[in-house]
């Protein structure tokens, strides 16, 4: 029997916003190739959307305002582009249940419900993918979940929110500060009305969560991840960072740590970061996204492009639409939740990290040996110190060696309370370096 004989993959399509409208616009321009991929026609039953009256691009007979009511009646996949957390969760675990498989991009649904919704999938055999909901159109889910499923990963850190890239590349090559390049990247569309989500890290959180808990074997939610945005980031950090022949930027950084006596634990954080310009992460800008991994047997291995918009986004979830049509046509199913390491995860301030602390201090004998002093107290090592005279002070930069991220924080207020430091300028952890 040819594809096109076979009995169609009907789909329900949950939202039509950007993503959801190029998705509709592919499913019906290319059919004939995705059936053939598929192995059968994979066609469009509907499409649930808050106002359908908005919609007239669209066949009114597709268009429907009652999600549930779609879901419950004849289809076999969900694709969900709705985003948040209720109703899309009620939504998704009722089409599990019916044993109808979902394609989802809903990260931060994901980040704190993914258990929950791999184990309805598990309980009727339907399928649960969702490759979009972490850098568009990169494939890194499926790189994580399936062909380094035998290796041993040991860290994955990379840029995965373009608009917070934006705006430190752009504070990188034009000198200007957060505020006025802010107002720039939302002028452009690189930022939305309400950029909170992604300059406070929030967004970048959600995908760190889904990252650990497919690199690592175990259950990690966005509640687990250390979150700072870039609001606090200035001018004088990127020309710090320029001088040291560094970089800054935004990563979510997701690490396998083995402690002394051989236990591992999971450590996963988003925060502002300078890492070499050397480094393959350094020469990403604008908006794009890219992801770096390591493992024991692959080494390192690198992911990139671009990481939102409509198209892109729409090419991650067809491929994981066409996967699960296969996966129907042929009576076989999708990789499932893979959580049996169960690493628990280290606290922020338990997680080796190495600071960059840039300080005006007092221009006269003996101040250094004090801030070397404070960080000794801490058990803290320092691998670098620059010095800078000007007029009656001086400019005091310390690159530190890995110590515990607390032992850090702590060093740094005991060396603001000393008399002879005038100023701790900026605090900046530092990544990519021996």
């Amino acid at each position: 029997m040819s594809a096109s004989q076979a009995k169609p993959v009907r789909v329900a399509l949950l939202g039509c916003g950007t993503v959801g409208g190029e998705v509709a616009r592919l499913l019906t321009e290319q059919a004939g190739e995705l059936a053939a991929r598929a192995g059968a026609p994979v066609e469009l039953a509907g499409i649930a959307v808050r106002r359908p009256d908005k919609h007239p691009e669209l066949p009114p007979e597709l268009l429907t305002s009652d999600a549930a009511a779609l879901i419950d009646s004849d289809v076999d996949v969900v694709v969900e582009l709705v985003g948040g957390i209720e109703p899309t969760r009620t939504w998704l675990l009722s089409a599990l249940a019916q044993g109808k498989s979902v394609v989802t991009a809903n990260k931060a649904l994901l980040a704190e419900h993914s258990a929950e919704l791999f184990v309805a999938a598990d309980a009727s055999g339907a399928d649960l993918y969702f490759e979009a909901s972490v850098a568009g159109a990169i494939p890194l889910l499926r790189p994580l979940r399936e062909s380094l499923a035998g290796d041993r990963i040991t860290r994955v850190m990379g840029i995965v929110n373009g608009t917070t890239n934006y705006i430190l590349s752009a504070m990188d090559s034009t000198g200007a500060g957060y505020a006025e390049t802010l107002d720039e990247a939302s002028r452009l569309g690189y930022a939305e009305a309400d950029p909170t989500a992604d300059v406070d890290g929030y967004d970048a959180a959600s995908k760190a969560a889904i990252l650990a808990s497919l690199a690592f074997h175990s259950r990690v939610t966005i509640a687990d991840v250390h979150r700072e945005g870039i609001g606090a980031v200035g001018a004088s950090d990127i020309r710090a960072a320029q001088v040291l022949g560094r970089t800054v930027k935004l990563l979510a950084i997701c690490e396998r740590v083995t402690s002394d006596d051989g236990s591992e634990s999971v450590s996963a954080r988003v925060h502002p970061v300078m890492i070499p310009r050397s480094h393959q992460l350094a020469g990403v800008n604008g908006a794009f996204n890219a992801v770096y991994v390591e493992a024991d047997a692959a080494g390192e291995l690198m992911f990139y492009g671009q990481g939102a918009g409509g198209s892109p986004t729409a090419s991650a979830v067809l491929g994981d639409l066409v996967a699960v049509a296969r996966n129907k046509v042929g009576n076989g199913h999708g990789p499932r939740e893979s959580a049996h390491a169960a690493l628990p995860v280290r606290p922020m301030g338990q997680t080796p990290t190495r600071y960059h602390i840039s300080l005006d201090v007092a221009d006269r004998p003996g101040v250094l040996a004090q801030v070397a002093q404070a960080f000794a107290a801490h058990g803290v090592s320092i691998a670098a110190v620059r010095q800078r005279d000007k007029h009656s002070t001086a400019s005091l930069v310390v690159v530190t060696h890995l110590a515990a991220d607390a032992a850090l924080q702590s060093t740094v207020d005991d060396i603001a309370r000393l008399d002879a430091v005038h100023e701790v300028v900026s605090v900046m952890r530092v990544e990519g370096e021996d």
